[in-house]
């Protein structure tokens, strides 16, 4: 993504596989905040400072980082274990990416578990700051795009879509749409089912598989199943749960 492309707009990062499905699944089971970093040793040094009590996750490779508390997967970060705790978190791909997005007026995250909510948070946001752009960032894998980021990005074009008759896609943004819309028209089983395997065929997905994560793949693809959106409070450093859409 070249430099300033999402200066003064809304940029939503999206790494469904798996840093923004751990982000809103954290945020949604009660965590109090979440402090991405780019660095392993930044994010020590960053959960020494907070102090007691803080969680660190995150994982390079896939692999959770030594010492460290939590890894990368969504369905380690459950209510038990995160509820009223803070996390610090650093990723491969996409704490990364929220760094390339540092010149957003807004940053938020975005996944398939929460794609209605973000898109609608997004919309509404737009239209009362009177902003016009909203950029989907798909963190990808090694600087490439990946199927898992564009299907999401499509699922939460596909809500946009609904929300505004004047709304306008690029090139990329119209192929992650129609990606999504392929994937789950015409098919005999769920779209969960349907999604899940996309997932799985793509490159995050083997990836995973390779490592028996397989399970982070299926609970990836449970569309809307947390209406929580993140968005990145940059001046205190920290991701947090936003209010309700601005509607």
């Amino acid at each position: 993504m070249p430099q300033g492309s999402t200066a003064g707009g809304i940029a939503v990062v999206i790494d469904v596989l798996r840093a923004s499905t751990t982000i809103v699944t954290a945020l949604a089971n009660g965590a109090v905040g979440i402090r991405p970093t780019f660095t392993v040793a930044q994010a020590r040094a960053a959960a020494a400072a907070i102090g007691s009590g803080t969680l660190l996750g995150g994982e390079r490779g896939g692999v959770q980082i030594d010492s460290f508390d939590l890894g990368n997967s969504p369905r380690e970060y459950s209510r038990q274990r995160v509820a009223n705790r803070s996390i610090v978190i650093t990723t491969t791909n996409g704490t990364a990416a929220l760094n390339a997005c540092r010149d957003a007026r807004t940053v938020l995250i975005g996944a398939l578990v929460n794609c209605s909510a973000v898109a609608k948070f997004a919309h509404a946001l737009a239209v009362s700051s009177g902003i016009e752009g909203i950029h989907l960032v798909c963190a990808g894998t090694d600087g490439m795009a990946t199927e898992e980021d564009l299907l999401a990005a499509g699922a939460i074009l596909a809500v946009g879509a609904g929300l505004s008759a004047d709304s306008r896609l690029d090139r990329s943004g119209q192929d992650a749409l129609n990606r999504y819309r392929t994937t789950i028209e015409n098919q005999t089983c769920s779209n969960e089912q349907s999604l899940t395997a996309a997932l799985a065929a793509s490159i995050g997905g083997i990836n995973l598989s390779s490592l028996g994560m397989q399970d982070d793949i299926a609970f990836a693809a449970l569309i809307d199943s947390l209406p929580v959106v993140p968005i990145w409070d940059q001046a205190a450093g920290w991701l947090l749960a936003a209010g309700l859409p601005l509607v």
